[in-house]
C-alpha cells in the first residue's frame, strides 16, 4: 500500500499564514484494504482563503476539499479509476468506506476533473445560490462585486451579466481587471488599490448600488452599503481584508444601521453549502453556461504536493486569478 504525504499544521495561525505554520509528514496506509473500502489518491487539491478560519488542532491534517482517484477498490459502487470529491485535508493518499464522504465527481464530459473544485464546486455553488436567492437580482440593476477576480466573486459577476445586470467590479491589479472587463465583459472595473472605493462608487455608480456581492468585508462593507439604493440587497459571502488581521487591528468601522433601516436594505450572510439539498439543480444550470461559451473560468495551478502552502499563502496576496489548485 502507498504511503501517504500530508500538511499538518505545526502551530496555529497568528496573523498572516507562513512556512512555519505547517509540517510535512509521511503516514503509513494498511497494507490490506477491508471489504467497502477504497483507496483514493489526490489528483488536485484546493485552497481557499476560508481555510485560514477553519479550526484545525495542531498536529491534525490541514482541512481541505480534494479530486481524488480511486486507484484500488473493495467496494463495488466505486471501482478503480473513478473520480471522487471528498474533504480530507491536504493528503496524497486516503483510504475510505463511508459513503456519504465520497462524492462521485459529476459527467463533465471533456471537461477537466478540476471544475468540480471550481464551478462545478463549491465556488460555484456559493456564487450561484448567494447571488440568485440572497440578491434576487433584476434585470437593468446595478450589481458592485469586490473581490471580483478571486475563485466566487468572478463567478458571480457573470451570473449577474447572464441576468442582464450592469456590473462593477473591483480587483488589485491591472492584469485582475484587464481580464474582468476584456474577457468576462464587466461594465466597468477597477483597481482598489489606486482607487479609493468612494470615488469608484461615484464614477460608476452615481444613482447607486442594486446588489451588491461582499468578499472583502471589513471597511467596504460599510462604505457599498451607504451606497445602496432603497431596497438594495447584499449577500455577505467572506471578509478576506479581516481574516489575517489581530483583533486589535481589525477594522472597526459598524455596520451602518441608519442606511440599513431607512434604505430598507436586506443583508443576508451566505454559504454554499446550506444550499446543497439544490446542487444539482445548479449544477446542470452552470454546466450549461460553461458549453454555451456564457460562462468563462480561469485557474490558477500550483504544480506538486509540497507546493501546497505557498499556493495557499498566495491567495492573501493577491496572486491567484479565479481559482486557486494545486495540481498532485
Amino acid at each position: 500500500m502507498a504511503v501517504c504525504k500530508k500538511w499538518t499544521l505545526a502551530k496555529a495561525f497568528s496573523g498572516h499564514p507562513d512556512a512555519s505554520n505547517f509540517k510535512l509528514e509521511a503516514e503509513e496506509l494498511p497494507k490490506q484494504l477491508k471489504e467497502g473500502e477504497v483507496l483514493c489518491e489526490a489528483v488536485f487539491l484546493s485552497v481557499d482563503p476560508y481555510m485560514r478560519l477553519f479550526p484545525v488542532d495542531v498536529g491534525s491534517v490541514m482541512f481541505g476539499e480534494q479530486i481524488a482517484r480511486v486507484t484500488k477498490s473493495e467496494n463495488p459502487d466505486y471501482p478503480v479509476g473513478m473520480f471522487v470529491q471528498i474533504m480530507v485535508g491536504w493528503r496524497t493518499h486516503t483510504v475510505l468506506s463511508d459513503p456519504t464522504k465520497l462524492n462521485k465527481v459529476m459527467d463533465m464530459g471533456d471537461l477537466s476533473k478540476s471544475l468540480a473544485l471550481g464551478p462545478l464546486g463549491m465556488p460555484g455553488m456559493t456564487a450561484y445560490f448567494g447571488f440568485l436567492d440572497a440578491c434576487h437580482p433584476k434585470h437593468g440593476e446595478i450589481v458592485y462585486v469586490n473581490g471580483a477576480a478571486g475563485a466566487v466573486g468572478n463567478l458571480v459577476g457573470q451570473i449577474a451579466k447572464i441576468k442582464g445586470c450592469t456590473v462593477i467590479g473591483s480587483a488589485g491589479s491591472e492584469e485582475k481587471c484587464k481580464w474582468l472587463k476584456e474577457e468576462l465583459g464587466f461594465d466597468a472595473v477597477f483597481n482598489y488599490k489606486k482607487t479609493p472605493l468612494e470615488d469608484a462608487l461615484k464614477e460608476h455608480a452615481p444613482k447607486g448600488v442594486d446588489c451588491f456581492f461582499d468578499n472583502v468585508g471589513g471597511n467596504d462593507t460599510t462604505t457599498v452599503l451607504k451606497h445602496m439604493n432603497k431596497c438594495g440587497r447584499a449577500a455577505i459571502c467572506g471578509a478576506i481584508s479581516q481574516y489575517n488581521r489581530e483583533e486589535k487591528d481589525k477594522d472597526k468601522g459598524e455596520l451602518p444601521y441608519s442606511a440599513i433601516l431607512m434604505n430598507m436594505l436586506h443583508v443576508e450572510g451566505i454559504q454554499g453549502w446550506h444550499h446543497v439539498a439544490k446542487w444539482p439543480e445548479a449544477l446542470k444550470q452552470i454546466l450549461q453556461w460553461i458549453k454555451e461559451g456564457k460562462m468563462k473560468y480561469k485557474e490558477s495551478v500550483t504544480e506538486g504536493f509540497e507546493n501546497t502552502v505557498p499556493a495557499f499563502i498566495g491567495l492573501f496576496s493577491g496572486q491567484n486569478i479565479g481559482k486557486a489548485l494545486v495540481k498532485i
